[in-house]
């Protein structure tokens, strides 16, 4: 039988106190919100979470329970971030796919922000809460809770490595490489990518595919390190930094909403788009704007998936986790812009 992990374990993994490490772990003050999320996660990591092994019924008896009773609640949780909630562009169709199947499902269902505490369940009865599903990018402490208590869970457009889950993503590293070879082929060359890399899975998994295909076909990008973010405002600076010579043909966007902050930026800075300089973005949001291209995403689609597939998780517990990803499709606007080999 494996040894308990020790705060003193933690500690030297983390680099951090031991007094740190009982502070962290126990929520209490005297650490910075940084070092507690690092330290949490360092424990997660060595497996100081580590659950009591499940006790569910059997599948068998676990699968006719829900064919007399398909009631109860589901939680619906957003981030305590102001850009991912019920109104933004991305978020709100997602949350509409999410209620509009669970009412068809004839469950309950109940919206939370997360809370600034880790400690979320001393205001709510865990055992009234039949799964979560997570939407957007929710804090470790916050998963870990979720996990402990062995509450079926669904996270959508995140995950983390801390947490085992099941995760619903669009499939971003293969739509984005749709997008990258239709523009190389119209004889484009020169790119350069922006987008906030540490905000988000998907974010990243964009720019892998960005890369893959520049890389296959042996495509030089010399990419601007300041394009990477770590936010939109950094990559407005960025551009209006850039010297006119070192502007690319396209400026591929992990989302619509960086695209437009591209385009406001080349706007400032006088350059002609999309005669001097394309944009694309990911996500199908800004319609309206000049966006030579984008990925459109059955937002509503990905938020009925992951009350599909919840459901199907709370009558499969001790089936492997999953992560699905869904085919999004790729929209190219006529903008005039077929390049001359």
């Amino acid at each position: 039988m494996a040894k308990k992990v020790t705060m003193q374990q933690i500690a030297d993994a983390a680099g951090v106190s031991k007094f740190a490490v009982s502070r962290a772990l126990t929520g209490k003050p005297g650490v910075s919100e940084y070092t507690r999320e690092m330290i949490i996660k360092t424990a997660a990591q060595l497996g100081y979470f580590k659950a009591e092994p499940k006790r569910y019924p059997t599948e068998q008896a676990v699968e006719q329970d829900h064919i007399a009773d398909n009631t109860g609640t589901i939680l619906v949780l957003f981030p305590n971030i102001r850009s991912q909630n019920r109104s933004s562009l991305y978020w709100g169709p997602v949350f509409e796919g999410i209620s509009a199947r669970l009412n068809e499902k004839g469950l309950d269902i109940l919206t939370l922000t997360e809370p600034s505490s880790d400690r979320m369940f001393s205001v709510l009865n865990p055992e009234a809460i039949r799964g979560i599903i997570t939407v957007g990018a929710i804090s470790t402490s916050v998963l870990l809770e979720i996990y402990r208590l062995r509450i079926p869970l669904v996270m959508v457009d995140h995950e983390e490595p801390a947490v085992h889950a099941d995760t619903v993503f669009t499939d971003n590293v293969k739509c984005m490489r749709e997008l990258v070879l239709m523009l190389i082929g119209k004889g484009y060359r020169h790119f350069q990518f922006a987008g906030e890399l540490p905000d988000a899975a998907s974010f990243r998994e964009r720019w892998f595919g960005y890369r893959s295909v520049l890389e296959e076909m042996q495509i030089q990008s010399n990419q601007q390190p300041g394009l990477l973010g770590p936010n939109n405002e950094h990559i407005r600076k960025a551009i209006e930094e850039m010297e006119i010579e070192d502007l690319p043909e396209v400026f591929v966007c992990a989302n619509d909403f960086t695209a437009v902050v591209v385009l406001r930026a080349l706007k400032n800075k006088g350059i002609d788009v999309p005669e001097r300089c394309s944009v694309t973005g990911f996500d199908n949001t800004r319609a309206e704007e000049p966006i030579m291209a984008s990925i459109h995403i059955d937002k509503e689609h990905l938020g009925k998936r992951a009350v599909d597939h919840l459901l199907w998780r709370i009558e499969h517990p001790d089936q492997p986790f999953e992560r699905k990803l869904i085919y999004s499709e790729l929209v190219v606007r006529d903008m005039h812009q077929t390049k001359l080999l």
